[in-house]
């Protein structure tokens, strides 16, 4: 897949990640990249940015396999922005499907 289609999709997939739970970079990472195969160092600059944004809170969570990790959180304004790009994504789809027909 196409390295810019991927960054067009990345802010939808971490923020629908966070919809379901609360969890840590290198699990969003992992997540992301079964399907997308991006590396590690795509999705830490992307988290940053939706916590300077305030779509993101953080948090440090206690780990059994050493150091506390972040956690990341969805806002509010993170759960608006999901729904914004969700919408904008079914849109872009049907568009291009007819472009494709």
């Amino acid at each position: 897949m196409s390295i810019q289609l991927k960054k067009g999709v990345l802010e939808l997939c971490v923020l629908n990640r966070l919809t379901y739970q609360d969890t840590y970079g290198y699990d969003i990472y992992q997540t992301i990249n079964r399907v997308l195969d991006i590396s590690e160092s795509t999705i830490y600059p992307i988290l940053r940015k939706m916590v300077h944004e305030g779509y993101l809170t953080t948090y440090l969570r206690e780990s059994p396999d050493g150091p506390p990790r972040k956690y990341f959180k969805m806002t509010v304004l993170g759960r608006k922005r999901c729904e914004e790009l969700m919408i904008n994504w079914q849109v872009f789809i049907e568009n291009v499907e007819s472009l494709l027909v």
